[in-house]
C-alpha cells in the first residue's frame, strides 16, 4: 500500500468548479495585485485569528521579515527564538541585521520554553537605560518570537508575561498554526504585537504557490506593513521607509478564499486521524520506542504535522519507505548547530531538548484526506518494524 506524506489532489478536486472559477475571475478582471480578493482574505483571515487587522504579503517568510521591519528591529538588537524550527524563523532575523537568540524548547510541546527564556535572561542579561541588553555581546533584547509548532500554540501567558516585564516586541510565528487555540479558546497570533502565517502549499490551508499574511490589533502596525510591502511608498513614488516588495497577489488570494470556508473541516480531518494514531499505537503497547505527540489539555491542536519520537528514527524511516510510506523529518538539524550561523558560537549540546528532538522525531502521514486503512498500514508498518528482532522497549 502507498500511503503518501501529502496528497493535494483529493482537496482540489473536490473544489475544482470553485477554484477554477476564482481564478477565472481573476483573469478576467486582469487586476492581479492588491484587488477585491486580497482585501476580503485579509478580513476574513484577521476575523479567523481573533484580531483586527490582516495584511497580505508574498510568503509566511516574507511575513516574519517584514514585521521585523515594522518593528524597527535591525543591527545591533536581538531577537529571542527557538532553534527547534524552520530555517525563516531564524534567518528572517539575521537578513534584518539583528542577532537570533536561541532558547531551548519544551520537551513534550517542541515549543519555546517560558522557563529556558528566564533563564537566558536571568543569567546573560541586565538592565541599562531602561532597555534589556545581553551582557556577552551587548546588543538590545528587543523581541520575541515564539513558534507554534506542528500546530500547537505555544505557552504564551508566561512568554506574554516576559515580554511585558522586559518591555520586548512579540512576533508570532504561526506557519504551521492558523486555527490552533489554547486551553482558553485564544487563537495563534491574538497574543502579540503581530502574527505571521504562510499558505505555503504544504500548509493545512495552502495557496497554488507562495504566500502568506499578517495579522495585528495595532491599527498604527497595520498602516506601516502596508507600506512596508510595497517598497515603504506612501503615496506612490514616495519613500519616507525602505519596505520590499511583499505584496500577495490577487490569484493566491482568490484560491484561499476559496478554501478558507473548508478549513475547520479539514483540521477536524486531521484531528480524527491523530486520534486514530495516539488509540492505535496505544493499543499495539510499543513503549518507549514510539511516543505520540501530546496536545495540551483542553487546546485546540490543529496538527499540520503529527510528529512522534522514536528510538532508531533513521532505520524505521528507510523500513517505511520500503513498504511505501512516505514520511519527512521536521527538522534534522537545529538551527544554532547550522552552518550559516557559526558565527553565533553555539556548540553542539548547548540546547538537549532541540538536539535531542531533531534525531529522534519523525512525520507521519495526517492529511485529512487519508483512508483508515491506510493509517492502519502506517501503524501496522512502524509495529512490524520494532516487534521485528525485538526492537521494541
Amino acid at each position: 500500500m502507498k500511503v503518501p506524506l501529502l496528497d493535494l489532489k483529493p482537496q482540489y478536486r473536490a473544489l475544482k468548479r470553485d477554484i477554477d472559477a476564482a481564478i477565472e475571475a481573476v483573469s478576467e478582471s486582469q487586476h492581479f495585485i492588491l484587488g477585491p480578493a486580497v482585501k476580503q482574505l485579509e478580513a476574513d483571515v484577521a476575523a479567523y485569528c481573533g484580531t483586527q487587522f490582516g495584511i497580505g504579503v508574498s510568503s509566511g517568510t516574507d511575513a516574519l521579515l517584514v514585521a521585523l521591519m515594522v518593528l524597527d528591529i535591525g543591527p545591533g538588537d536581538e531577537v529571542i527564538t527557538s532553534p527547534y524550527t524552520f530555517f525563516a524563523t531564524g534567518g528572517t532575523i539575521a537578513r534584518a541585521g539583528a542577532r537570533p537568540v536561541y532558547c531551548d524548547i519544551d520537551a513534550t510541546t517542541f515549543n519555546l520554553s517560558p522557563a529556558a527564556v528566564e533563564r537566558f535572561i536571568a543569567r546573560e542579561c541586565e538592565t541599562r537605560g531602561g532597555k534589556l541588553v545581553n551582557k556577552r555581546t551587548n546588543g538590545v533584547v528587543k523581541a520575541l518570537m515564539p513558534v507554534h509548532l506542528y500546530g500547537q500554540v505555544a505557552d504564551m501567558d508566561p512568554l506574554m508575561a516576559i515580554a511585558t516585564k522586559h518591555g520586548l516586541r512579540v512576533i508570532e510565528d504561526a506557519a504551521q498554526a492558523i486555527g490552533s487555540a489554547d486551553a482558553k479558546g485564544r487563537r495563534a497570533c491574538s497574543f502579540g504585537d503581530i502574527g505571521c502565517l504562510s499558505f505555503f502549499p504544504t500548509k493545512n490551508l495552502g495557496a497554488f504557490g507562495d504566500a502568506g499574511l499578517c495579522v495585528t490589533n495595532d491599527a498604527a502596525l497595520a498602516e506601516r506593513l502596508r507600506i512596508f510591502r510595497v517598497h515603504g511608498g506612501e503615496p506612490k513614488y514616495y519613500h519616507a521607509f525602505i519596505g520590499g516588495n511583499f505584496r500577495l497577489d490577487e490569484l493566491q488570494a482568490a484560491v484561499l478564499n476559496v478554501k478558507l470556508p473548508h478549513l475547520d473541516s479539514w483540521s477536524a480531518a486531521r484531528q480524527r486521524n491523530a486520534a486514530f494514531y495516539d488509540a492505535a499505537f496505544a493499543k499495539v503497547a510499543l513503549g518507549e520506542a514510539v511516543t505520540t505527540p501530546r496536545a495540551v489539555p483542553g487546546s485546540r491542536h490543529i496538527y499540520n504535522q503529527y510528529v512522534i519520537r522514536v528510538r532508531r528514527r533513521d532505520e524505521l524511516r528507510t523500513h517505511l519507505a520500503a513498504a511505501g510510506v512516505s514520511t519527512e523529518i521536521y527538522y534534522p538539524v537545529p538551527l544554532h548547530l547550522q552552518k550559516c550561523f557559526a558565527y553565533l558560537g553555539h556548540a553542539a549540546g548547548e540546547f538537549p531538548e532541540s538536539e535531542r528532538a531533531a534525531a529522534e522525531t519523525l512525520a507521519l502521514p495526517i492529511f485529512p484526506e487519508l483512508e483508515t486503512a491506510q493509517l492502519q498500514f502506517v501503524v501496522d508498518s512502524i509495529t512490524g518494524f520494532y516487534r521485528q528482532a525485538g526492537r521494541a522497549a
